[in-house]
């Protein structure tokens, strides 16, 4: 007998994959990952580009004629910055509550000028006491003197009477005592008196320094402290409390400090003639002079420091700009004459390519490669016999794989 039937059987052939259906899915899958290496093939591709696109950032210098004004021979090149030889950080000589502040950065102060004032309540109420206490002693001396002035007339009387025998030698003594005794009296009141006038000055003193003024005329460079802030003339309150006001330049005291090497310093002396340019001014030659070399050198860098004064002084010039110098020597050069004038430009700009000295040149924003002569080092520069011209932008503290023709920047 067949065994029935059962309508609920399914057909499990329905679940079977096709050939066509299973070459379709190996396609898609091979797509993707077509698709996924390109994507990363062109990132890294536009890294690339980026890369070789990117314009190293350099330094420039620009070459100098190695004679200076008047045909002198540059003896030695050095930089440094225009230091004041007058600065001053204005400070409380007590601790206090800024209450006023009258000035800004920029503002031409004069000596003596109000500053700042701190808070002078408490200084104020002691100054009261202290005169009131001297009020009180003069009072007394007034109150004294006349008792005084009452005993001496008693004593007076009462040696009278004791001559003529009416009266006894006790009242006398008595008499003589109170006198002795107001005198006493007078000449303590007179020490409290000097006493509260000391305190008085004290007092005033204390009322005095709640005010801060200019020390000198000059140029305010930093405004330190607001009202309502702390300030005290030691650091205190865990970095809280000021300890400066205002920080004021004298303008006419500017000069210029830089370090020599110790082993050229011998063409250094005071009174030698100087050409200082600005790093914010590079075309602008400032006549100078050696005001003095400090009498000792600085072992760690092996340098003495040398400070140098303008001649004529400029608003232009302001504190802790960078400035390069150039010492001249006392007289004309012989050795060079216009047309074979040597260069001088920093060492570090000189390269060696395969025994050949070359630089390489700034020009329309690409590095343009020059073969050079050199001649003598002076300091930290080194002569350019040829192959330069004065004026010309040479590259310094550029990469080493600078090659010629490389698109560059200039590091701002």
């Amino acid at each position: 007998m067949a065994a029935p039937t059962d309508a609920r059987v399914h057909d499990l052939s329905s679940l079977r994959i096709h050939d066509g259906q299973r070459k379709g899915g190996k396609v898609g899958k091979g797509f993707a990952v077509v698709l996924g290496a390109l994507i990363i093939l062109g990132g890294l591709s536009a890294a690339v580009y980026a890369f070789l696109q990117s314009k190293p950032v350099v330094e420039v210098a620009v070459a100098r004629n190695a004679t200076g004004p008047g045909g002198r021979e540059a003896l030695l090149n050095a930089s440094g910055y225009v230091t004041p030889r007058q600065r001053a950080t204005i400070a409380a000589k007590i601790t206090g509550r800024v209450t006023g502040v009258f000035f800004d950065e920029g503002t031409h102060v004069r000596a003596g000028q109000l500053l700042a004032t701190l808070d002078d309540s408490d200084a104020r109420k002691a100054l009261t006491t202290a005169k009131a206490d001297y009020d009180s002693s003069k009072a007394a001396i007034a109150d004294y003197e006349v008792q005084l002035k009452n005993a001496q007339t008693v004593l007076q009387r009462t040696e009278g009477l004791k001559n003529a025998g009416v009266e006894t030698q006790e009242h006398l003594d008595n008499a003589r005592t109170a006198v002795d005794s107001l005198k006493a009296k007078i000449s303590l009141t007179n020490a409290q008196t000097k006493a509260a006038e000391a305190r008085i000055q004290e007092a005033q003193q204390a009322v005095d320094n709640c005010t801060i003024r200019a020390p000198f005329e000059g140029i305010v460079v930093s405004k330190d402290a607001q009202v309502g802030e702390m300030v005290s003339p030691i650091s205190a309150g865990g970095g809280f409390t000021r300890t400066g006001i205002s920080t004021i330049v004298d303008m006419n005291s500017n000069e210029i400090e830089v370090d020599v090497n110790e082993a050229y310093i011998t063409r250094v002396k005071p009174g030698q003639q100087v050409t200082a340019i600005l790093d914010a001014y590079p075309d602008w030659e400032i006549p100078s002079r050696v005001r003095t070399i400090i009498p000792s050198a600085d072992r760690q860098k092996a340098t003495v420091k040398v400070r140098i004064s303008f001649l004529k002084l400029d608003p232009r010039i302001l504190p802790d700009m960078g400035i390069k110098v150039t010492f001249l020597s006392d007289e004309p050069s012989k050795k060079d004459t216009p047309a074979t004038s040597a260069i001088v430009i920093p060492q570090s700009a000189v390269r060696d390519d395969k025994g050949k000295k070359v630089v390489f040149l700034f020009k329309e924003n690409k590095a343009e490669r020059r073969a050079v002569t050199l001649g003598g080092n002076r300091g930290t520069d080194t002569e350019v016999v040829a192959g330069l011209a004065a004026g010309d932008s040479v590259i310094v503290n550029g990469p080493s794989d600078l090659h010629d023709g490389q698109s560059v920047q200039v590091k701002k």
